[in-house]
């Protein structure tokens, strides 16, 4: 359908989200215009605050509009385990899970020298200071099971050879219900060296 310029504009930008197509930019597109003015104001000052608001926290690398995560901030947590992800939609996905209560570092990527990603292109001088400064015990490193997630956790581990840290590795293996035929060989592989006994 031939669509008028300004719905056509913003049928494009619904677009431009990961895993919006076609068909669903146009259904969003046009259910704007049965939106309350209020719904419609809200959701236009939000798309401006989040590029204007959000930043990154200054001590692990979260998301935040404060100098300071909330979680930096919350001092029920255990601020010696200190969990190491690559994104901050990772931080979300573990505080959904609700177990972890230690403290986060967002490194901002992983280390990926075919893409031009060096260690000192990601946020691991600041992990190092933190470690030494705020008396960390364990490092869990959280990255996915790649081999720029295999370079980065090893490249971490190297870096805190000699301090008086435990250095971690979140398990990756089979998914429950999985069928072993359609597993990818790296899952195989890193599933068979992070067996555990049975007991």
């Amino acid at each position: 359908m031939n669509y008028p310029n300004t719905l056509k504009n913003l049928i494009e930008c619904f677009k431009k989200f990961p895993g919006i197509g076609e068909k669903t930019a146009e259904r969003m597109a046009l259910s704007t215009l049965e939106m309350p003015d209020e719904t419609l104001e809200l959701f236009s000052t939000s798309l401006k605050n989040v590029k204007t608001k959000i930043k990154k926290c200054e001590k692990c690398g979260n998301l935040t509009e404060n100098d300071l995560c909330q979680i930096c901030l919350d001092e029920g947590r255990n601020k010696t385990t200190l969990c190491v992800v690559e994104e901050s939609k990772n931080v979300i996905l573990f505080e959904k899970i609700g177990t972890y209560n230690g403290v986060y570092h967002v490194l901002g990527g992983l280390i990926s020298p075919l893409d031009g990603v060096n260690p000192e292109d990601i946020n691991l001088n600041s992990l190092l200071e933190r470690i030494k400064k705020e008396k960390i015990k364990e490092v869990i490193i959280a990255v996915k099971p790649s081999i720029e997630g295999e370079t980065t956790a090893l490249y971490i581990r190297k870096m805190l050879e000699g301090l008086d840290v435990v250095v971690s590795k979140i398990a990756h293996g089979i998914p429950m219900g999985a069928e072993m035929e359609y597993i990818d060989p790296l899952t195989l592989e890193l599933a068979l060296e992070d067996r555990t006994t049975i007991s």
